[in-house]
């Protein structure tokens, strides 16, 4: 089918005079994980990021060290697989005219991945959609949160980006990132099958008025509610005559998220100024009404993987498969009232799969859970109010001592993280070097960040910040953050430790402390490698685990998270 699909895409490429078409991950809205899914289309590669690029005799997959085995097993047959940085300069073939959709770029990439040695041809008809049909979108309408859930009302957040406005002598701000309308305006839709995200886009001015670019059947509720009016919304279809009429004359667009479309649209009557959207850094800092509203939610998520593990480990007695276990894991998330779905697809490997940073199991693709496997499971859930991601990696054995060494010493890194003194490391490539600290002392790491930021009730992926060895945003109270070191041996077994964090102020100084609350398997750990302060550091989180948890759970599952404490 793959074969047929990308013949048939091949097939067009001399009405529009190209040698080649870029197919991203990303959906216009420049989503990750969005309703279609264009890249799985024509390569079969299900992961979060990536690019494909078809030529007339040979097709390129770019992926990052996430993803390298799982784009080999999905799309190796059809694809050559490559590096994601070398898609900048491209430099694999030369001379060509490639084409894409302008929809789906910004200028900045288009220049960074093929301007210095091929061509780029704009072709606003999707090829991909002219010979596969997608799913219909979600219709459902938009939704309002209320100031008492955020934490602000959405006119006090107007006003601050209206001073950034002015200070920058702009009379518009064109907010592209769907996930930054949200959270301006304090709503939420259903157009994304992990994340809240309403698709559509803002126009913000420097006075009083602001226009929502989306469908009107989505924005019914809002009009109902009076936070918006008929006239402040323009179809999407309306958008270059309704910019032509505005007056002004210069605008600020988002240069990571403002399409070439728009883009051209909009710079025949404006001046532009590329910046980044101001709301990434304000929309990251999390106020106290957020920060609460998320330890509910992994309270809730918390007592759901409290119990699977338990389940896992101790009760579950017959031969189960991957998918039966995140299967297990979701019934019990649904057990709370206040669940909503996955944040993303649950990663459950077991053995080798757990290898594969970003494994999907599904019901025809399934491996049976063996005594000996280490099991690693990466799972989040979407909650009222708040969004989770927890990694834990289980045993069901006496593990080998090279196992147990090298899960602690990426326990050691884990915990080297969250203790982190932020006055001293005070941006994520600094702690980044903490995490794998333990790991490169015997000459091991991992190829993937130690940590991205997190929305509320948003994506489960949110910049700016993140703990990498690139990023060098400073971090600000409110900020959360993954803490997820962790080591794969190809074919044989995969350790992951995930937590989310959050950046508190105490006593005037900036510290790590845990939103996750769920154990981390006693089996897996080599005490004697652990100093005594990351004893005591485990001895503490576990019983701050007992302590939040314990009401919630049955006398089995209290005796046994116990053993944890003493």
């Amino acid at each position: 089918m793959i074969n047929n699909r990308i013949n048939t895409l091949i097939s067009k490429f001399k009405k529009y005079n190209i040698d080649g078409y870029i197919i991203p991950k990303n959906d216009e809205f420049f989503s990750e994980h969005s309703g279609i899914d264009r890249l799985k289309t024509i390569s079969n590669f299900s992961g979060s990021a990536g690019y494909s690029i078809i030529l007339k005799k040979k097709n390129y997959l770019f992926v990052d060290g996430r993803y390298t085995i799982q784009a080999k097993r999905e799309a190796g047959k059809n694809f050559q697989i490559i590096d994601f940085h070398k898609i900048i300069n491209c430099n694999l073939f030369k001379n060509l005219s490639i084409g894409f959709d302008p929809k789906f770029f910004t200028s900045i990439q288009i220049k960074k991945f093929f301007h210095k040695h091929n061509k780029v041809k704009s072709i606003e008809s999707n090829l991909v959609d002219q010979i596969h049909k997608s799913k219909i979108k979600s219709n459902k309408p938009f939704f309002s949160l209320k100031s008492k859930v955020v934490g602000e009302n959405y006119k006090t957040k107007i006003i601050k980006i209206r001073k950034y406005l002015n200070k920058n002598k702009s009379d518009y701000l064109f907010i592209t990132a769907p996930e930054n309308v949200a959270w301006l305006l304090n709503i939420r839709g259903h157009d994304n099958p992990n994340s809240p995200i309403p698709n559509c886009h803002l126009i913000l001015d420097n006075k009083n008025s602001f226009y929502l670019i989306a469908y009107k059947n989505k924005v019914s509720k809002l009009i109902k509610e009076k936070k918006l009016k008929s006239y402040q919304i323009i179809e999407p279809k309306n958008f270059y005559k309704f910019i032509s009429n505005l007056k002004g004359k210069k605008i600020i667009i988002d240069k990571n998220t403002c399409s070439i479309f728009f883009e051209n649209l909009i710079k025949k009557k404006f001046k532009i100024l590329k910046k980044e959207d101001p709301i990434y850094l304000l929309k990251s800092l999390k106020n106290k009404t957020e920060i609460k509203n998320m330890l509910k939610s992994h309270i809730f998520d918390g007592v759901a993987l409290t119990k699977f593990i338990y389940w896992i480990k101790n009760i579950n007695k017959k031969k189960i498969t991957e998918f039966d276990a995140q299967n297990k894991l979701e019934n019990f998330r649904k057990k709370n009232k206040e669940y909503l779905y996955p944040s993303f697809n649950t990663i459950a490997g077991a053995g080798g799969n757990g290898a594969i940073v970003h494994y999907r199991a599904t019901k025809k693709n399934t491996k049976k859970i063996n005594k000996k496997d280490i099991f690693l499971c990466d799972s989040g859930g979407q909650y009222k109010y708040g969004t989770t991601d927890v990694t834990r990696t289980i045993c069901f054995s006496n593990p080998k001592k090279n196992i147990k060494n090298i899960f602690t010493r990426v326990l050691k890194g884990h915990i080297a993280v969250v203790k982190s003194n932020l006055n001293k490391y005070s941006s994520g490539n600094l702690i980044d070097v903490r995490a794998r600290k333990f790991l490169k002392e015997v000459n091991l790491d991992y190829q993937h960040g130690t940590g991205h930021g997190v929305g509320f009730f948003l994506n489960v992926h949110e910049g700016p910040q993140g703990i990498s060895k690139f990023n060098k945003i400073k971090l600000l109270e409110g900020m959360i953050l993954s803490n997820e070191p962790g080591y794969y041996k190809k074919d044989k077994f995969g350790i992951r430790i995930e937590n989310l964090i959050y950046v508190k102020k105490n006593k005037n100084k900036l510290c790590f402390e845990n939103l996750t609350f769920a154990p981390i398997d006693k089996d897996l750990i080599n005490f004697n490698l652990l100093t005594n302060d990351e004893k005591s550091y485990l001895w503490k989180y576990n019983l701050d685990i007992y302590t939040k948890l314990n009401k919630y759970l049955n006398p089995s599952e209290k005796r046994w998270l116990a053993t944890f404490i003493q």
